[in-house]
């Protein structure tokens, strides 16, 4: 198996991570071994779509090998235990329906006329003839002012939310410190007082907010705990928050490089634009799995409770799956990627996500048709998240 030296870490992997994917697929195939996680990666979309739809692999560390985590961490960890995203089935398969029966197309639908006055408005605050980076000015606003809204949480808390879910994303990332650990435990205890506070508030003073939907869902004569509650929505500020700032960011800076953006933006065109844009620069570039039982794939043995990791960016970018992959062209016949998973552990948000990029890019060309690069992007040091740190533009 070909053994991948990187570290995900390293300036120039996290300016440009593709590059390195092309190496180590043309060095090694569907299947190599990352030295500096010190475990197999799957780079070809079709291994990496194979290994997200088999139940032969999952999310959830097997029991006899789990340990109690570090009581340093044991604020954050009181989230993640009840989080469908670290969770298999049943428990999962129960939370999943819950959450679906409170997170329905019409509520996200009823969203939209929301969203393009949000953007409308933060495009009125931008800066006229001076630079200014797009990121905190457009890009952060919109998801978390969105998914406050439809949680049914007071949008004039969207700095603690913003703060809370930056803390406690850093778990996740390959930079990540003892100091960055005690600020994830600290967001997650804030995160926590704060909704088991609003939630009381919802039971006792029902609304028309996805919160007071969650509290009512009911399945097989069950409801969600507020453990669970609170995990839920968490799970949805912080991954519909983080992935949807990164896609923004990064299709704008997409767009930016095409001669006419608004070209690629009609009504007729934004849908396979979006998703060619998903596809080609995605916010997640990793997620691992463990095996559920012995099992060889592509020649490697993997035994229970082995890990692998899953790279979305790289699967995205599989010539053996697209034409000419590393090219910008919404045109191509339409096919799946690997931005929002596959099989159980499809993104329950990807709907949601959809419609924001939708919005957010076509509100922001047209009403900045003269909207142009102010300084060279620059992605932040935070994979397997894959975003920028800024953007500088000017219109």
């Amino acid at each position: 198996m070909y053994r991948l030296v990187q570290s995900p870490t390293d300036p120039a992997f996290v300016q440009n991570p593709y590059p390195a994917y092309a190496r180590a697929r043309a060095a090694g195939g569907a299947l190599i071994w990352w030295e500096d996680y010190a475990m197999p990666c799957a780079l070809s979309y079709a291994a990496v779509n194979a290994v997200l739809r088999d139940r032969r692999f999952g999310r959830e560390i097997p029991a006899e090998l789990s340990s109690p985590p570090p009581p340093h961490l044991a604020p954050f960890y009181a989230i993640e235990d009840h989080s469908m995203l670290e969770l298999e089935p049943p428990r999962h398969t129960r939370l999943r329906g819950l959450v679906l029966r409170a997170f329905t197309s019409q509520r996200i639908a009823d969203l939209a006329p929301g969203i393009t006055a949000l953007a409308q408005d933060l495009i009125d605050a931008f800066p006229q003839d001076a630079p200014f980076d797009l990121l905190p000015a457009y890009a952060r606003m919109i998801p978390v002012i969105t998914i406050a809204r439809l949680l049914g949480v007071p949008e004039d808390r969207a700095d603690d939310l913003l703060a809370w879910s930056n803390a406690m994303v850093g778990m996740y990332q390959a930079r990540r410190t003892r100091a960055m650990e005690d600020a994830a435990a600290s967001a997650a205890a804030a995160f926590t007082a704060f909704l088991t506070d609003y939630i009381d508030q919802r039971r006792r003073a029902p609304a028309d907010d996805l919160i007071t939907q969650l509290i009512a869902a009911e399945e097989d004569g069950t409801r969600l705990s507020t453990p669970e509650l609170i995990a839920t929505c968490i799970l949805l500020l912080n991954a519909g928050h983080e992935a949807t700032v990164h896609s923004i960011g990064n299709a704008t800076r997409l767009l930016l490089a095409q001669p006419d953006p608004r070209a690629h933006l009609t009504p007729d065109r934004i849908n396979a634009t979006v998703e060619e844009l998903l596809r080609l620069d995605p916010p997640l570039h990793m997620f691992t799995r463990y095996a559920y039982e012995d099992i060889t794939l592509h020649g490697h043995p993997f035994r229970r409770g082995d890990r692998i990791g899953l790279l979305l960016g790289a699967a995205n970018r599989d010539p053996g799956h697209w034409q000419h992959p590393d090219r910008f062209d919404p045109a191509r016949p339409a096919k799946p990627h690997a931005a929002f998973g596959a099989g159980l552990h499809f993104c329950v948000g990807a709907p949601l996500a959809r419609l924001e990029l939708q919005i957010a890019l076509q509100t922001l060309f047209t009403r900045c048709p003269d909207l142009r690069l102010s300084g060279r992007p620059r992605f932040a040091d935070t994979y397997h998240f894959h975003g920028l740190e800024r953007l500088m533009v000017r219109h």
